[in-house]
């Protein structure tokens, strides 16, 4: 007996290496997004290390540079936009390929994947030219549609799992009861694929948002993003008003995530389910 207790009390060694393991990770990731918080509420005018006093001074000047502000409203403009079309075009083409038995589906489906698998400068370039022979070039339309070509992605691989996953029970049994089509999908498969749609449209906002490589392309006396004009701004200037406006940008990412968690989240789903 006193052989069986003294196992029981032994501390499991590989599930302390995996804790710590976990731990340092997180610290690691967390670790610069902390530095970049910090550094927005210092008071010295460049970057020091340590800290010696708090302020707000920066943050006063990110709303004093009107670029900043500017391109953060334009910024979200495109993103919605994107979002938008991304859901217009992406949900059809989510249902089609899920319900396909064509062996061409999984082919179309890798193609419509293809955007998170190339290099985003390339893309850039491409679209670039694309747009200019259409005679768009470096205009508002050609900067949204180049982010819808990015965002299309996410909603398509969210729309079509969680439709995958609901199965088409539900539709069939509202077909059997006379249901048509359009009936069908506004009160069967809609309601079913709704937290994919609110998944994948913020997630495609959060993309576009945070795009740079494609929106420099793009770049414009009316076309600047807030990330292009984060970059001019750091080349010429190198003050903690940068930490401040990336730390705003932190927040916003941060409140949308929690909006698709408490729209979209575990106890979402098991809610649904009762």
């Amino acid at each position: 007996m006193p052989a069986i207790l003294s196992n029981r009390k032994r501390p499991d060694t590989g599930l302390m290496v995996l804790r710590i393991f976990v731990a340092a990770f997180f610290i690691f990731l967390l670790a610069p997004i902390l530095i970049v918080v910090l550094y927005s509420v210092s008071d010295a005018a460049y970057t020091v290390w340590p800290i010696q006093d708090l302020s707000l001074r920066w943050y006063e000047r990110m709303i004093e540079y009107r670029p900043f502000l500017t391109s953060l409203g334009f910024s979200f403009k495109v993103a919605i936009w994107a979002a938008a079309l991304s859901i217009l075009i992406g949900v059809p083409a989510a249902l089609a390929l899920a319900r396909s038995r064509s062996p061409l589906a999984e082919a179309v489906t890798t193609f419509l994947l293809a955007p998170l698998s190339m290099p985003m400068i390339l893309l850039g370039v491409a679209l670039l030219y694309y747009f200019s022979w259409m005679g768009l070039g470096v205009s508002q339309t050609g900067v949204i549609l180049s982010h819808t070509v990015v965002s299309l992605p996410y909603i398509v691989r969210t729309v079509a799992a969680v439709y995958m996953n609901a199965g088409k029970g539900q539709e069939e049994s509202a077909a059997i009861l006379g249901a048509n089509r359009v009936q069908v999908f506004v009160r069967v498969t809609l309601p079913m694929i709704r937290a994919g749609i609110l998944a994948g449209g913020i997630f495609a906002m959060l993309i576009s948002l945070d795009n740079l490589p494609i929106s420099f392309f793009f770049a414009g006396p009316d076309t600047n993003t807030l990330p292009v004009v984060m970059l001019a701004y750091q080349q010429n200037q190198f003050d903690p008003a940068i930490a401040a406006i990336s730390t705003t940008q932190m927040v916003i990412a941060i409140a949308m995530l929690l909006v698709v968690q408490r729209l979209t989240g575990l106890h979402h789903i098991i809610g649904q389910q009762r």
